[in-house]
C-alpha cells in the first residue's frame, strides 16, 4: 500500500498554499471550488509525488494548537543536506517564524530543525 496524500484544514487557504510553494518547493494545482457548500481546497505536489491536500470552508472551529498533544503533529520535509536544512531553517527565522529547535542532531542521528508555521502548525525540517 501507499499513502495518497494527507489532508489539512486551514483557515487561511490561500497563505498556505503560499508557504508551501514558496518554502518547499510544492506545486499547486488550479484549486476546487464547491459552490454549494463552499468548501474549497488545493492539492500540493511535492517532488517525490507525496502530495497535501489543504482544504478550507467557512464554518472551520479553530482549536489551539499544543506542540505536545496527542495525534498528528508536524509534516517533515527532507530536503538533501545539512547545509539546506540551516539555510531553510535560517530563511524562516528571519522571515519571522519561530524555530523552536534546532539545527541540531538528535538523539536517534536525524540532523533536523522544526518551525512552527502558519496557523501554528509545526514543520520539521530535515537531511
Amino acid at each position: 500500500m501507499t499513502i495518497d496524500h494527507v489532508a489539512m484544514y486551514v483557515k487561511d487557504l490561500e497563505k498556505a498554499r503560499d508557504f508551501f510553494v514558496n518554502y518547499l518547493d510544492g506545486k499547486s494545482n488550479d484549486g476546487y471550488h464547491n459552490k454549494t457548500t463552499d468548501f474549497r481546497s488545493y492539492f500540493i505536489t511535492f517532488g517525490d509525488g507525496a502530495r497535501l491536500e489543504l482544504m478550507t470552508r467557512p464554518e472551520l472551529a479553530h482549536s489551539g494548537k499544543e506542540l505536545l498533544q496527542t495525534g498528528y503533529i508536524h509534516i517533515a520535509f527532507q530536503v538533501g543536506s545539512k547545509e539546506k536544512v540551516d539555510l531553510l531553517t535560517e530563511r524562516f527565522r528571519k522571515d519571522g517564524f519561530e524555530v523552536i529547535s534546532g539545527p541540531r542532531t538528535t538523539g536517534d542521528g536525524y540532523y533536523e530543525s522544526c518551525i512552527v508555521g502558519f496557523e501554528g502548525n509545526q514543520i520539521e525540517i530535515t537531511v
